[in-house]
């Protein structure tokens, strides 16, 4: 009797298994169901990211409150090869997806692995102050327990390594 339950339970995570690994919208067991909508308020303008919610599930380098603020990402000499880098260290993160790229500015949606939660950010470049400001926040829910100042600490370290 236990082999033939151990039996099942193989049978079930192999099947589990290739449908995750057929499908990566399934990469969560939950699919898209807690992926939200892209917020409107995504892009730049005059400048700036939308500034963070009342909510402690929001980072920004343009944040007043300490709260909310993150240090931008500092790069050294050519833009264009910045943005380069920043977009490397982000397509070699599990569960990311570029959403927008552009000279200037990169969206990117991340995924959580168990619930499939998507977070935006948002990279926008600042030639003259050799910055890379940046916003991350999650599209449902209150809290993000860090995640996202962690994401984005992960993004400083990958991104300064790949510094001249």
């Amino acid at each position: 009797m236990p082999h033939r339950i151990a039996r099942t339970f193989l049978r079930a995570a192999a099947f589990a298994a290739a449908l995750l690994l057929a499908d990566p919208a399934m990469a969560s067991p939950f699919g898209t169901l807690f992926a939200g909508s892209s917020p409107a308020t995504l892009g730049v303008r005059d400048g700036r990211l939308a500034p963070c919610p009342d909510r402690p599930n929001c980072i920004s380098s343009q944040a007043s409150d300490e709260a909310h603020r993150i240090a931008p990402l500092a790069f050294a000499g050519d833009p264009a090869a910045a943005t380069a880098a920043l977009a490397a260290v982000i397509r070699a993160m599990p569960r990311a997806t570029i959403v927008t790229a552009r000279p200037e500015y990169l969206h990117v949606e991340f995924a959580s692995a168990t619930m499939g939660f998507v977070d935006d950010a948002e990279f926008v470049l600042d030639a003259g102050a050799k910055r890379i400001n940046l916003r991350s926040a999650a599209r449902l829910g209150y809290r993000d327990f860090g995640v996202n100042r962690e994401r984005i600490e992960a993004i400083r370290t990958s991104f300064a390594a790949r510094q001249p």
